[in-house]
């Protein structure tokens, strides 16, 4: 059976790092999940930190270059994302939002992905749903239901979440390997939900979904007419 090629981009900066615990957390999952059915993964993680340097140059020069270049075509290359980073005044990191911005979006239609991201409070979890998911909307990518925020106290299980940490980590990390298993052009994954399919196809360069953006485009349009 076809391996799923699984990169996951950190930006967190510390160390150590919660960001980077998160990562480490998420990939043990969804490795876990793909496990169980007998799916091979191939795993790499990428830290941010250490292409700070680089990025700021690609940045300047208008396309990747050096140590940033190679990390972006691993995340072009990849079967399936996990993305997480440190909130910085209620949004993703510069570094985080530098890195997305040097990579190609054709490269990204209909690639899954799981987006995580760390706080001091529970309070920031709303940078999921208001920050990462219209990035990797923008980017064509088909993102996972399940978005995982840490908070400082979910690290000692005193969140008042009523869900806790580890089964939103064990959810995100089900619907991520259940939605690459049915990329076009993986081995389908048994015991998986059909709308999975469905999912990734709408997603796909399909007529209909580029039916879909135009009426989205036509109806934005008529209401800046207003």
């Amino acid at each position: 059976m076809t391996a799923v090629d699984l990169v996951a981009v950190n930006a967190g900066l510390g160390e150590p790092s919660s960001t980077r615990m998160l990562v480490d957390r998420l990939v043990a999952a969804t490795t876990a999940e793909f496990g169980s059915d007998g799916v091979d993964v191939t795993v790499t993680v990428i830290d941010l930190r250490d292409l700070a340097v680089d990025l700021g140059t690609s940045m300047a020069a208008g396309f990747a270059t050096g140590a940033a270049r190679a990390a972006i075509e691993r995340v072009q290359q990849a079967d399936a994302l996990i993305v997480a980073t440190p909130v910085f005044n209620a949004s993703y990191s510069g570094l985080f939002k530098t890195f997305f911005d040097l990579v190609d979006v054709d490269t990204m239609t209909a690639k899954p992905v799981l987006i995580a991201a760390t706080g001091g409070s529970p309070r920031h979890s709303m940078v999921l749903d208001h920050a990462l998911r219209p990035l990797f909307g923008y980017l064509r990518t088909v993102v996972v239901p399940t978005g995982v925020y840490a908070a400082s106290e979910d690290w000692a299980g005193g969140s008042g979440d009523i869900t806790s940490l580890d089964t939103r980590i064990r959810r995100a990390a089900a619907e991520l390997a259940a939605v690459a298993g049915t990329r076009p052009g993986r081995a389908v994954r048994s015991g998986r939900r059909p709308a999975a399919d469905a999912v990734a196809d709408t997603a796909d360069g399909s007529d209909a979904s580029r039916r879909a953006e135009q009426a989205g485009i036509d109806n934005f349009a008529r209401l800046l007419g207003r």
